[in-house]
């Protein structure tokens, strides 16, 4: 199978994901697309987190009913330390060696792969996937994979631009406003159920 590898704190998920993982499974012919739970990113804050075990099951609650075609990857929630992709793409390779893997990223992100934890290490095990988005992210992104000798590993691909994101959700359900439409319906009931983001809950590494 060519597998799509969208991974994030998902901190909540919302409808800019799913919008970013059909995109791509349409325009790169993916069977399918895994979201990819980061319980402790190197590289950022968790803001608000209510934790790993709970952005596990907002993960699954965004998936219901597209199961064909959207998965939940949990394989970086039973490993210690920081959560590096190039470990991760070494896992998912063990764990499914017939499989081909494309990893999805918007410019700005993949324009910073030099930086990276073993950035050779990723483009051995994956392509990359980069969402264009309407700047010039795309460009610079090519501009890195060319230094780092694999330009050839760069499939761009269409989506529309979203003004959408994690930390806009956090803070509507904050100021009690809806995020209906935002995120997906059972995303909203388990947000609203829980009492999720209402008050920040501290930060975590």
């Amino acid at each position: 199978m060519r597998i799509g590898l969208l991974g994030g704190t998902f901190n909540p998920p919302h409808l800019g994901h799913l919008v970013l993982a059909e995109c791509a499974r349409d325009a790169l012919g993916l069977d399918r697309v895994l979201l990819v739970l980061a319980p402790r990113p190197p590289h950022k804050v968790v803001d608000g987190d209510p934790g790993p075990e709970e952005r596990l099951a907002l993960c699954h609650a965004a998936v219901a009913g597209e199961e064909q075609r959207l998965e939940v990857c949990d394989v970086e929630l039973h490993r210690a330390g920081p959560s590096y992709t190039a470990d991760t793409l070494a896992e998912l390779r063990a764990l499914r060696p017939d499989d081909e893997f494309v990893l999805l990223l918007g410019g700005d992100a993949a324009a910073g792969l030099g930086s990276w934890h073993r950035p050779h290490d990723v483009l051995a095990f994956a392509a990359i996937g980069v969402a264009e988005r309407g700047d010039d992210d795309h460009e610079r992104a090519r501009a890195a994979l060319r230094e780092l000798g694999a330009e050839e590993r760069l499939l761009p691909f269409a989506m529309p631009a979203m003004a959408l994101s994690s930390t806009l959700i956090r803070a509507r359900v904050r100021a009690g406003r809806t995020i209906h439409h935002l995120v997906p319906g059972g995303v909203e009931q388990r947000i609203v159920a829980r009492g999720l983001y209402r008050v920040p809950q501290g930060r975590a590494a």
